[in-house]
């Protein structure tokens, strides 16, 4: 079988003008500031992930804005690692960032890390310290904590806040050393102690710690904070709007602050080191704008939490397609198309909510409704034996790959005496409106023939262990005889061309819409047990054993599976991605 593309445009949809984008505040700032000439009407934006785990669909929303608004106003975008803490930061996440932020279609003009920068930053603090708005501290983490104050009362100076210049510069170079042990002096900045806002009172810019880092080695034993670090990297490298979820919204005095004070733009002893290395780009003023982050329910999106999940065994690993992880989306079935129509639907503002998991649900239903073939796959599968139908013979019958895409073609579907059908399609003493198959009731085969049940075969446990049926061989589809009508359709598979297969049902992570919500209990205590059910006898139909990885299929009256990487030649596995329609709602009701 040939691999369907995931993206298949109509003639319609090659015609009709591009949408125009979601209207939002951050687009209307930047539509603004391009008129006026600010930053030389230039946009570029940034995506400065922590290399400290994978990705998940909160970054999502984060990546298509910052992607999205530099494509749209023809700027760039840069992919710029926040790599400040050596003590968390692992190669393999930075892989796992790259092999995403492709997956979602997206490509950055400047790869970056703020390890390029250590140098340059390095002269920044030295400046402030020179200008009299740095110190070094020798007050522990504890101390400095306990003399910060509270919202209603005011901090209390260091006892070294007021070290002379030469003192300071002499003290940090010592820090830069390694002549002092981790923890015993930090660098801070002189703001203001009594300032309303806590971050503004004099916080710590660098601290010692004697690790590794990934990409500098045993080079520096001194580490610039995040506060410090992200907002001069941006002007290091000519971003123009700095997006960030809201909780910077605090912070963004401090940014200001630190950018202020450095005036980066003309000073061109701080980038010296830049143009040394060879990454020197024109330096900016950015500004910060704060969005509300996306919040999902149903599920975790802390990195802490999702850490526990996976280090603790809870899950399969980062991929597991019941984490909001990308890469979990990705292996389940999910499409960028879908994540990109989600985002865009749940628009960006500064009012933070809760999104319900169907509209994502819903999100890839749409998708996938459109562009994903129709495959029949029987998952708890019941034998059907027709018993009048001729021994050893065998047909094939034509089905098309798309009932509104005729460009998908059709196949042609092998059918034979003995098949097999979904065992919750026959019930031997059936409720009131019960439209499948039933003793004495006749049904109509997928694409194929009517068929009656004419007895039900027990087997030794007491349950149905075949059916006997008869078949009308006047009613094939396309037949005169077809236009005969019963009111159930059910889906099948021939048992002689079956292939047999391992079927992942995946649902919520968790049984509770907000599982840390409760500080007092472990989020950990509301994992769903039926979060994956294994079903490893499903009967599929010979042209799935071609699906190739990552292909999106409809399984009919199933819901939408895409193989697994755990597949083999002689048995593939495959994943639910999303069920037809929600039925969450029944079962938890």
């Amino acid at each position: 079988m040939t691999a369907i593309p995931m993206t298949l445009p109509t003639a319609a949809d090659r015609a009709a003008p591009a949408p125009e984008p979601p209207s939002h505040f951050i687009r209307h700032i930047v539509r603004r500031d391009v008129a006026a000439g600010k930053h030389g009407g230039q946009v570029v934006t940034r995506f400065p992930p922590e290399p400290n785990g994978y990705l998940h669909i909160g970054h999502a929303k984060s990546i298509f804005l910052n992607f999205g608004i530099a494509a749209e106003f023809g700027g760039r975008t840069h992919l710029r690692y926040d790599d400040t803490n050596p003590a968390k930061e692992e190669q393999k996440y930075i892989d796992a960032i790259e092999r995403d932020l492709a997956w979602l279609g997206c490509s950055w003009s400047h790869l970056r890390h703020a390890s390029d920068y250590f140098e340059a930053l390095y002269r920044c603090a030295l400046k402030l310290i020179r200008q009299g708005d740095a110190y070094v501290c020798d007050l522990s983490a504890d101390e400095v904590r306990a003399a910060r104050g509270t919202l209603t009362e005011p901090g209390r100076d260091s006892p070294w806040r007021d070290r002379k210049v030469a003192e300071n510069l002499d003290l940090f170079a010592r820090m830069r050393a390694g002549e002092f042990p981790d923890g015993s002096r930090t660098l801070r900045a002189r703001i203001d102690m009594a300032a309303a806002n806590i971050n503004l009172r004099d916080p710590a810019i660098y601290r010692i710690r004697r690790l590794a880092h990934p990409r500098t080695g045993e080079a520096w034993c001194i580490y610039p904070m995040y506060d410090f670090a992200h907002g001069i990297s941006d002007a290091f490298e000519g971003i123009t709007h700095s997006l960030c979820t809201l909780e910077f919204e605090d912070h963004r005095p401090l940014y200001d602050w630190f950018l202020d004070r450095l005036d980066i733009e003309n000073d061109p002893e701080l980038t010296a080191p830049l143009r040394d290395a060879g990454l020197w780009l024109p330096p900016s003023r950015p500004e910060q704008i704060e969005f509300a982050r996306l919040n999902l329910d149903y599920t975790v999106l802390s990195k802490r939490r999702l850490n526990e999940l996976v280090n603790g065994g809870h899950v399969e690993g980062w991929d597991d397609p019941r984490l909001p992880t990308l890469a979990g989306f990705r292996r389940r079935g999910y499409t960028p198309e879908a994540l990109r129509a989600f985002c865009e639907l749940i628009g960006i503002s500064k009012q933070e909510s809760v999104i319900p998991m169907e509209v994502l649900e819903n999100a890839l239903r749409d998708d996938l409704n459109r562009r994903a073939p129709r495959r029949m796959a029987v998952l708890r599968p019941l034998k059907v034996v027709l018993v009048d139908y001729p021994q050893g013979q065998s047909e094939t019958i034509s089905a098309a790959n798309h009932p509104q895409d005729e460009t998908l073609g059709s196949r042609e579907i092998p059918f034979g005496r003995e098949l097999y059908i979904e065992r919750d399609d026959f019930d031997i003493d059936p409720p009131k409106g019960f439209h499948r198959l039933k003793p004495g009731g006749e049904v109509r085969l997928r694409n194929a023939y009517i068929i009656r049940c004419e007895k039900a075969i027990a087997g030794p446990d007491g349950g149905i262990a075949e059916l006997h049926c008869t078949y009308d061989p006047a009613s094939k589809s396309g037949l005169p005889g077809a236009a005969r009508k019963v009111k159930g359709t059910i889906h099948w598979v021939s048992a002689r061309h079956a292939i047999d297969a391992e079927i992942r049902l995946y649902d919520r992570l968790f049984t509770v819409p907000y599982p840390a919500a409760d500080k007092n209990r472990d989020f950990k205590e509301f994992l769903n047990p039926e979060s994956l059910v294994t079903l490893a006898g499903a009967k599929l139909e010979p042209a799935l054993a071609a699906a190739a990885g990552g292909e999106a299929l409809q399984f009919e009256r199933q819901g939408y599976f895409t193989p697994d990487r755990d597949s083999t030649a002689g048995r593939p596995v495959f994943n639910r991605a999303v069920s037809l329609r929600d039925t969450w709602g029944r079962k938890a009701g």
